[in-house]
């Protein structure tokens, strides 16, 4: 795919084509306005759309619903923020999340903060792990939990205690939270399709009590000043305002619902509900009290717009009409006059003007500021539909507040099962940023997204509670309440060194092997590995990772209180444990996904070669000496000791020379300058500076990159140095060595 073709299809197809979205930040997300028939008829477009897969995979851009991108936006996350998303898979949004710490970070240096990606299904974990592995870094952890029974890993007896030792973490708190709760998304019909034969409006009150729960776990775990999002991919306001109102109702003065219209000012949105009805068994009801007795433990009273309000914080009906006159325009083409001539047809609910909107109307209506929420329609900006609230923590729950709240909620078994164990169904390993819509918009080539975030119940509501339904106490068990357990139940739990089905996390403490280590590369001091290196294996340690400073105090924390945190994956893989028998005396290599991170701090096994001989490696794999067109690169290249080394290209707007030391060859292999004014420590300093992993055998040099990775960087040479893939007659002179094994 060149740039040339893109213009043709511009040209083609119009400006709106290809376009940045408006509302996202400095341009870094884009829209293609093509359908799926235009992509496989259309050579070009063809082209494109392996280009995106092929760079998505290696971890350059990720594919995603422009309106799931949305909710991570409005965290306002910082480099030293502690993130929690609480219902993760398939990943995209915790990309999006670990793009934002790492924003800031300078080129060897790890931000402060981290993320950490929950999902309850074992499946979607796997996947969750694998499209975050793309990043390579150090900050991140994968666990395996059900969101409302999050643990909070606490130390302390009761919160006062928490902040005592300010040296030394004491419990699980986060200065963020993404609460993107399983919903019957019916906000993604216009890509899913099979939505219509699919939905039904009993999906959203089976959920509403689950996603109430989520949530409060998340307020739970937050910091105090830290804030959470809540966001859905369906319309219905059971799963929405709802939600949100019985948040601010369980939480008090504790959380407030913020007013965000003034970010992202270019985003078309709307104004959350302050009124709706809701549904059940074929008819539609106002208040709690009209629900049939039989049905009240299913429809249940957090369902609807209560006025029961005993918070101040939250004001009655007057300070709401106040609010609403000031609140800012949902679209920013429209203004509030125009706003409130908008009627929102809830199923014969007319929400227009905020007249209607008294306390004498027969409709109940909600007295807490629920405008203030966000409601993304597809047909203001042909997107999918969202809907998003921000909280903030003010103070700690208190008490009465985190006691755990017991309700039930007649389920069938078969849909309990089912909604908490549904197995994640074969999905891309992508998402994608080119919404699928009707008429000329680009299809969605998977549905992970919605794979992801629907739970396919298939509940006929009008049927009776038939012999598979069951009395389910869904209970909120909050750790805050500081409900203690038995001694016997804690004594097991100190036992416990793992997870049934999962490694355990240990640090890996041989100092004699990691002094080789830092020995063989010439790792410099300044760069810890003592403390920070993991393995998931008792024995034999044949892969270790590397994991951030929050990321270990987290790790401590956990061993610290019987592994509470059920870890699915952690770090980025920096070692592997080789079988080569060439006589290398250190016992580990080093791994491609973490080279970026330890480049600056290495001085030893690096060589540097030019464009054509990096290129050349890249294309064939293994090389012999004699066989590099720069003579002087393979005679460095034989003098190094057998094992793993580190290859630089070296590059810049003239031929590069570099001025070997007058020391005699050995194992690190010097240099003074190159071109005359770069040294090599601003060359492995450099961001934008690309190296990869070698292996120096008996007689050749082995590329150690994946077939994606490494046709990733041969398609960054071709654009930047115009070298093209060698013939076959160069594949003859330059044949592969397929006998090479050093334990990949």
């Amino acid at each position: 795919m060149t740039l040339g073709d893109l213009w043709r299809v511009s040209n083609e197809y119009g400006e709106d084509a290809i376009r940045p979205l408006p509302w996202y930040p400095g341009n870094l997300a884009w829209h293609l306005n093509f359908s799926r028939k235009e992509l496989r008829k259309n050579l070009a477009l063809e082209s494109f759309h392996e280009f995106l897969k092929h760079e998505s995979d290696v971890g350059n851009i990720t594919r995603q619903e422009a309106v799931s991108m949305v909710p991570p936006l409005f965290l306002n996350v910082q480099p030293d923020h502690h993130i929690l998303d609480l219902c993760a898979a398939p990943g995209s949004k915790t990309f999006q999340l670990l793009e934002m710490i790492h924003q800031s970070k300078e080129s060897g240096l790890l931000p402060g903060g981290l993320v950490m990606a929950n999902d309850i299904n074992v499946q979607r974990c796997d996947l969750l792990i694998h499209n975050t592995k793309r990043m390579c870094t150090a900050n991140l952890i994968v666990t395996n939990h059900e969101a409302q029974n999050f643990p909070n890993c606490s130390l302390a007896k009761d919160y006062s205690e928490v902040y005592k030792d300010t040296c030394k973490l004491q419990r699980l708190e986060f200065d963020r939270v993404l609460c993107d709760v399983p919903c019957s998304g019916d906000g993604t019909i216009r890509k899913g399709h099979d939505m219509w034969r699919k939905w039904n409006s009993g999906m959203g009150n089976q959920l509403h009590l689950l996603q109430v729960n989520i949530a409060m776990r998340g307020i739970a775990l937050l910091k105090v000043g830290g804030r959470m999002v809540y966001s859905t991919c369906s319309m219905n306001p059971v799963e929405n305002e709802a939600v949100v109102a019985e948040l601010l109702r369980r939480s008090g003065n504790s959380v407030e619902l913020l007013d965000v219209s003034c970010e992202l000012p270019e985003l078309v949105r709307r104004p959350g509900l302050s009124t709706w009805k809701v549904k059940d068994r074929g008819s539609w009801f106002q208040t709690h009290d009209d629900v049939p007795h039989d049905r009240k433990t299913v429809v249940l009273p957090s369902m609807f717009p209560s006025s029961d309000i005993t918070e101040e914080s939250h004001a009655g009906c007057g300070d709401f009409e106040m609010n609403t006159d000031n609140r800012s325009s949902f679209s920013r083409n429209c203004n509030v006059e125009e706003t409130r001539k908008i009627n929102h047809d809830m199923d014969g609910v007319s929400i227009g003007s905020t007249k209607n909107l008294d306390c004498t109307s027969n409709i109940m209506n909600s007295k807490f500021p629920l405008h203030r929420c966000m409601r993304i329609v597809p047909h203001d900006q042909n997107s999918g539909a969202f809907f998003i609230a921000v909280l903030h923590k003010l103070a700690p729950l208190n008490g009465s507040q985190i006691q755990g709240t017991k309700i039930q909620h007649t389920l069938g078994k078969d849909r309990i099962e089912q909604l908490h164990k549904e197995p994640q169904p074969e999905a891309r390993p992508y998402e994608t940023i080119l919404t699928r819509q009707h008429n000329n918009v680009l299809e969605v080539d998977d549905d992970a997204e919605l794979l992801g975030r629907r739970q396919n119940l298939n509940m006929d509501n009008g049927t009776s509670k038939d012999k598979n339904s069951t009395e389910v106490e869904m209970v909120f068990n909050d750790v805050e309440s500081g409900r203690e357990e038995s001694g016997d139940r804690m004594k097991k739990l100190q036992k416990q060194s793992r997870w049934k089905g999962v490694d355990p996390v240990l640090f890996f403490k041989d100092e004699v092997v990691i002094k080789s280590i830092r020995s063989f590369f010439g790792i410099k001091e300044s760069f810890s590995l003592e403390g920070h290196l993991v393995t998931r294996s008792t024995d034999n340690a044949r892969r270790m990772y590397y994991i951030s400073k929050s990321v270990k105090e987290i790790v401590e924390l956990n061993e610290q209180v019987g592994e509470q945190l059920k870890i699915a994956s952690l770090g980025v893989k920096m070692f592997e444990r080789h079988r080569s028998k060439d006589g290398c005396s250190c016992a580990y290599r080093l791994s491609y996904e973490g080279l970026s991170l330890l480049l600056p701090y290495i001085s030893k096994r690096i060589l540097y070669a030019s464009p054509v001989d990096f290129h050349r490696l890249l294309q064939y794999r293994t090389i012999n000496f004699a066989h590099f067109v720069d003579s002087r690169f393979g005679e460095e290249a034989a003098s190094l000791m057998p094992g793993c080394c580190v290859v630089v290209l070296v590059e810049g707007n003239i031929m590069l020379y570099v001025q070997r030391l007058k020391e005699p060859l050995d194992d690190n292999v010097g240099f003074k300058n190159i071109s005359g004014h770069k040294n090599a420590d601003s060359i492995l300093k450099d961001p934008m500076t690309i190296a990869i992993v070698c292996w120096r055998g008996k007689g050749t040099m082995n590329v150690m990159v994946s077939p994606p990775d490494r046709k990733d960087l041969l398609e960054r040479m071709a654009y930047r140095f115009g070298i093209k893939a060698s013939t076959e007659e160069d594949e003859k002179f330059y044949p592969k060595v397929n006998g090479f094994d050093q334990g990949s």
